[in-house]
């Protein structure tokens, strides 16, 4: 999860996550050699007295600076587009699991699993155990299985809700009346932390996600019963 004074992104436990950080590396290069170019031309033309007219009327720099952006934008578009293909992308998923959004927490269906139903909501300060995270964690955590893909139902039942783990690369809008699905696959166990990302009302900071994440022969000898 994310700690204090953090710079980048959080690690990435999917791969999906982890083309969604190289692209973010990649256009934050083109970004920033784009600055310094336009700095160190800005800088240039104010420090210096020497001017020409084939620096200030040139077509041939116009017909650069028309083309180089296009370029630019290509290099940008084409890594984005094959990244926004991945996260739609469903191949046989293993195992396939609804989420409900409510005011304000959170209904988790196993339908693989005999009809398991349960809610997830925020655990109140008074009752946090030592190494617990405020505001972070729940009484019902989901339970899921690495190295295997997993298909999200996500869905609302009163207003909109985001469903979102920011190092699974997961964010996924809950409509009512709207069934959105997205794919995931984990590469490492453990517990990892989410939250609604819409702004669903009064409580919308209290609706926290919280996925662990562990071993398939472990997730398949059936640890999700024990809630």
């Amino acid at each position: 999860m994310a700690h204090p004074v953090q710079l980048g992104l959080q690690d990435a436990t999917s791969p999906i996550m982890e083309e969604l950080i190289a692209f973010h590396d990649h256009a934050f290069m083109i970004v920033a050699m784009i600055s310094f170019l336009v700095l160190y031309v800005l800088s240039s033309v104010l420090t210096t007295k020497l001017t020409s007219i084939n620096i200030t009327d040139a077509q041939e720099m116009e017909t650069i600076w028309t083309i180089l952006p296009a370029i630019i934008l290509v290099l940008i578009a084409l890594p984005s587009l094959r990244i926004l293909y991945l996260t739609d992308e469903i191949n046989n998923p293993s195992f396939t699991i609804k989420s409900i959004g409510h005011q304000w927490y959170w209904t988790y269906e196993y339908t693989d699993y005999g009809g398991l139903i349960f809610n997830s909501y925020m655990l109140p300060s008074p009752f946090l155990n030592p190494g617990d995270l405020r505001l972070l964690e729940v009484d019902n955590r989901v339970v899921l299985p690495i190295e295997a893909p997993v298909r999200m139902m996500i869905t609302s039942q009163d207003v909109l809700h985001s469903w979102t783990i920011p190092t699974l690369g997961l964010k996924t809008d809950a409509i009512p009346g709207r069934l959105n699905q997205t794919t995931f696959t984990a590469m490492r166990p453990g517990v990892y932390y989410g939250q609604c990302s819409e702004i669903c009302g009064a409580n919308h900071s209290f609706m926290p996600i919280v996925a662990e994440l562990i071993p398939l022969k472990i997730f398949e000898m059936g640890p999700v019963f024990t809630l």
